[in-house]
């Protein structure tokens, strides 16, 4: 990458330096969004961009160091945070819905008293 022209491959080094420390910012301030909150639905996608974050730190790796391999981690990383993101919002749905049906049912029985 950049061989041919002179002081080209110090330059993507330092824009490729400058995105991993942009991103590494942006990772963090995701995780305080997970931790924080306010609502599930927030700490959701949280989760699926820190995911995201991730694999753009992966692929920009993959280039920086001209190592093949670490695509074919970024794609399996891919599919394991899509999962990942799946199964969270099963829970929570499934959370959310017996929670709800309690409420419906402690209504219903006051209703009738």
């Amino acid at each position: 990458m950049g061989e041919g022209v002179p002081g080209l491959a110090s330059a993507y080094t330092i824009l490729f330096t400058a995105a991993l420390i942009f991103l590494a910012i942006l990772l963090v301030l995701c995780l305080i969004r997970a931790i924080i909150g306010p609502r599930v639905a927030d700490r959701l996608v949280a989760v699926n961009m820190m995911g995201t974050i991730v694999m753009v730190i992966i692929a920009i790796l993959a280039l920086m160091l001209q190592e093949g391999y670490l695509v074919d981690i970024c794609l399996i990383y891919a599919m394991i945070s899509f999962l990942a993101v799946i199964v969270l919002t099963k829970v929570y749905m499934g959370v959310y819905l017996a929670k709800k049906g309690q409420t419906e049912g402690k209504e219903q029985k006051d209703g009738n008293d």
